[in-house]
């Protein structure tokens, strides 16, 4: 294939070091850009004074890096629950604000499972509460970003199709896909392409069907992680070693005119440094640089 243009990133939090210490560490690997989890912790938006947001802007800036998306996850059942959006909305777009604050425009996260049945209560829940953020997204000039996996994409798409609004997009995830649907990521990068803004770099192995509420119903990253490292129905694992076909995905993001950020997460692995600079090397090789 083709050697293609698009910049490399990390998920940053990868490092566990701190935002400022794991900004400069995947910049030392050669990252050009980092996603950030925006939930707790320091990067919390009720913690992220108007100076803070400033003095974070200019460092990621003066390391040469950007930001290519912030991480809204907040758990549990994402969307699914009509009592507890109304609290779940007001943080994903407090997210927002500080993505734009951050020269971000793309706030990823998982609604939680979209039901086949388009007339199930929790379909139109769902579609509420991604019209609410879709319009405080467009509003701002940005982007919510549903993560794919809990669903095949053709799924995905009827979803996408039904909202009133352009402010809810994709970020791609063929790892998540082999992994839970055993859905095929070449052919969902073609079925979401209208709808795609970020990508994640990610590899693994499907064990055994699985249930994908077994996965995503109450929604744990670190359970995810757990599942996706010990083997409990599916596996992670480094880049290459294996089910997605990396050539052609990349040559299917190629083919739609995909020119966003490839950003590498790796959920299991106990050595990040180690690993996402594999991970890197990896991606370059394809990117013929």
């Amino acid at each position: 294939m083709a050697a293609f243009a698009n910049k490399i990133g990390v998920i940053s939090d990868s490092f566990g070091l701190g935002v400022y210490q794991d900004l400069l560490e995947a910049r030392k690997l050669g990252a050009e850009g980092v996603q950030i989890w925006a939930t707790q912790g320091e990067m919390d938006p009720v913690q992220m004074t108007t100076d803070r947001r400033k003095e974070l802007r200019q460092y990621a800036a003066g390391l040469g890096l950007d930001i290519s998306a912030l991480c809204a996850d907040y758990g549990g059942w994402g969307f699914r629950h009509a009592a507890d959006n109304p609290r779940r909305i007001e943080q994903s777009k407090r997210v927002m604000e500080l993505a734009l604050d951050l020269d971000c425009r793309i706030v990823t996260t998982h609604i939680g499972i979209i039901p086949k049945d388009t007339n199930h209560d929790e379909y139109k829940v769902l579609q509420e509460a991604c019209n609410e953020l879709g319009r405080a997204a467009s509003d701002l000039g940005g982007y919510f970003a549903i993560e794919t996996g809990p669903e095949p994409a053709d799924r995905l798409k009827q979803f996408l199709d039904s909202l009133n609004t352009p402010g809810v997009a994709v970020n791609f995830d063929p790892a998540n896909m082999v992994m839970v649907t055993g859905d095929d990521p070449v052919q969902g990068v073609y079925s979401l392409r209208d709808y795609i803004v970020h990508t994640h770099v990610k590899d693994g192995i499907r064990i055994r069907e699985v249930d994908p509420y077994e996965v995503y119903g109450e929604l744990s990253h670190d359970q995810i992680a757990t599942m996706a490292e010990t083997g409990a129905g599916f596996r992670e694992v480094p880049l290459g070693e294996g089910t997605v076909d990396f050539a052609a995905y990349f040559a299917a993001l190629q083919a739609i005119g995909y020119t966003g950020y490839l950003t590498i997460e790796r959920e299991a692995g106990q050595q990040p440094h180690i690993e996402l600079e594999a991970a890197i090397r990896f991606v370059r090789r394809y990117r013929g640089v």
